[in-house]
């Protein structure tokens, strides 16, 4: 990305809704050099989408937790098999397949305690392939949204 596109980047991660009209004024360059590069950045996959944040509690996802999840045997197809179960169910938000110790770390909200807890027990831990897991409840969540491009190597 050059400067340009990274101003581009920077204005739709502050606010996606803008209009180009206004993205373009703030960048220094004319509507249409922003409309062709900012489609240039979604083509290149650089901008993946346009979403809304939504307050969990608006969701009734009140209770936010990390679970880290362990499974055997490591190939491929169980890696494959459980991500795709896990980004199937509708507790889930997040999927991350990890090194380390821990295979998976899945983000999971849910109306209350109780029903994480029975998440926990009826949903996961029936699975074959999970030899262990741990949970971890969120306090507070602070995400930054518009995080700045680090710099090459």
């Amino acid at each position: 990305m050059d400067e340009l596109d990274s101003a581009i980047v920077r204005e739709l991660q502050r606010d996606a809704r803008q209009s180009n009209r206004d993205i373009a004024r703030k960048v220094g360059v004319a509507p249409s050099t922003c409309l062709e590069r900012t489609r240039l950045l979604r083509e290149r996959g650089v901008i993946r989408g346009y979403h809304a944040d939504i307050a969990p509690a608006a969701l009734n996802r009140g209770v936010q937790a990390l679970v880290s999840v362990q499974v055997r045997p490591l190939s491929r197809a169980v890696i494959d098999a459980f991500k795709a179960f896990a980004h199937g169910l509708p507790e889930v938000t997040a999927v991350f397949v990890m090194a380390g110790n821990d295979d998976f770390v899945i983000h999971v909200g849910a109306q209350d305690n109780e029903h994480l807890h029975a998440f926990l027990v009826d949903r996961l831990s029936q699975r074959k392939e999970i030899v262990g897991f741990r949970t971890s409840i969120i306090f507070q969540h602070l995400a930054k949204h518009d995080p700045a491009p680090l710099p090459g190597t």
